[in-house]
């Protein structure tokens, strides 16, 4: 545990989302508030590979205004990376590298704001550093638009993915329906989780008691069955003259595998995934001769800060200001949470995770929140997921765009000698 003033590092991980940077914002906003205990906070640019490259920057030369506009500007301010520290007994030298660093610059604090595997090379460090002797105070704070990670609730950058969803969704339906009798009659969009189906659950919550909508969605836990998959699709359309398909990335066969895997795998080992919606309309133009429309939400989903959810916005500055404030009270290898504590009205606050309880591990959809046929969500999950996208909180706005921040990045001089490879 750091006990005298010492500096913080903090470094985003993994794919972005709308709002990461408003947790970043709470993290330097309330280290700046206890500058008695807290001297500088670095950042890493491109995130961890920043601090094993020494490439830090020196947030202390953004004034107030630019670190409070990260709230409302999406995607990673510092840079991110998808970098897969290995197992201490597959690479230590990385991990003591990291020390090095630190100890340079008289970092005390390690803020890693990133998914499971974030949470797992916090922890790590936090115990490689006690064993060399110089101590680490990290905290993990939570991020990930798949919702995976346990103990918490749910995950900032999550609310805000399933609102655009949600609404695409709902307008897309709108389009198909307007053209169904002349033209399109099937369309099928394409969201972003591996093995979670949390954001294509989102895009039913466009259909309501009040404004019925025919929508399919394909989940991850749920094996992929092509005729009954079809014989639904073909039932809708029959039915209302068209049907909406949200599919994850992450659909998979009876047999395990992805129908969208590329045989490509990226650096975290994980299959490289993308175009299951072309496959999808194949087996509707194939199997029921109908014309389809698809389409692949990718970084679009991840990026809209400019629909972001205003429930996802509060809890990701929340977490951000969190983590700051364990640290200060000697918490380690810990992780704020988000804890619900009813649904109406929707009411949350923060807990403490243990990072041996969250590193590596994933939350998936509960079956119950999933229909028996497999291809819609219950009420259960609708009262789960409504809360999440509530509110607004629009980004200022300049000549007809949203008014983003970009920080100045000034780097912090290097105080060792070589390079390190990564």
């Amino acid at each position: 545990m750091a006990t005298k003033k010492m500096n913080a590092f903090y470094a985003q991980s993994g794919g972005v989302t709308s709002v990461i940077n408003a947790s970043a914002c709470g993290v330097i906003e309330t280290a700046r508030q206890h500058k008695d205990r807290i001297g500088k906070v670095y950042a890493g640019r491109n995130g961890i590979i920043g601090a094993l490259t020494e490439d830090l920057i020196d947030t202390s030369k953004d004034s107030a205004a630019a670190i409070a506009a990260l709230r409302h500007t999406p995607s990673g301010a510092f840079g991110s990376c998808r970098y897969k520290l290995k197992g201490l007994d597959q690479n230590r030298r990385e991990y003591e590298r990291l020390i090095e660093v630190f100890k340079a610059h008289n970092i005390g604090y390690f803020f890693y704001n990133g998914g499971g595997d974030s949470a797992d090379t916090c922890l790590k460090v936090s115990q490689l550093g006690e064993s060399l002797g110089y101590p680490i105070t990290a905290v993990h704070v939570p991020k990930t638009v798949d919702n995976d990670l346990p103990i918490t609730d749910n995950c900032p950058g999550f609310g805000s993915v399933a609102k655009y969803v949600a609404v695409s969704t709902l307008e897309a339906s709108f389009d198909v329906a307007s053209m169904a009798k002349t033209s399109t009659k099937v369309f099928i969009l394409e969201v972003m989780g591996r093995h979670a189906g949390w954001i294509a659950a989102a895009g039913a919550l466009a259909s309501t008691a009040k404004r019925e909508i025919p929508i399919v969605i394909l989940f991850p836990e749920v094996a992929f069955n092509k005729e009954k998959f079809l014989a639904k699709v073909g039932a809708l359309v029959k039915k209302f003259g068209y049907c909406t398909v949200v599919a994850s990335e992450g659909v998979k066969g009876a047999d395990g595998a992805f129908l969208s895997d590329q045989g490509l795998r990226d650096a975290f080992g994980h299959a490289q995934l993308g175009g299951v919606a072309p496959v999808i309309a194949g087996m509707v133009k194939d199997g029921l001769g109908l014309k389809y429309h698809w389409g692949v939400a990718d970084y679009l989903q991840r990026a809209a800060r400019h629909i972001a959810a205003k429930t996802d916005v509060a809890q990701a500055y929340a977490t951000g200001k969190a983590a700051v404030e364990l640290a200060l009270k000697g918490r380690n290898s810990v992780m704020p949470a988000i804890k619900r504590v009813s649904d109406k009205p929707y009411k949350w606050k923060i807990e403490v995770a243990e990072l041996k309880d969250v590193a590596n591990r994933e939350k998936f959809m509960p079956r119950d929140f999933i229909t028996a046929d497999g291809f819609g969500i219950t009420e259960k999950c609708r009262r789960y997921l409504a809360p999440l996208i509530a509110g607004e909180d629009f980004p200022p706005f300049r000549d007809g765009l949203p008014n983003y921040v970009v920080l100045k990045n000034v780097a912090v001089p290097k105080k060792l000698k070589g390079d390190f490879k990564v």
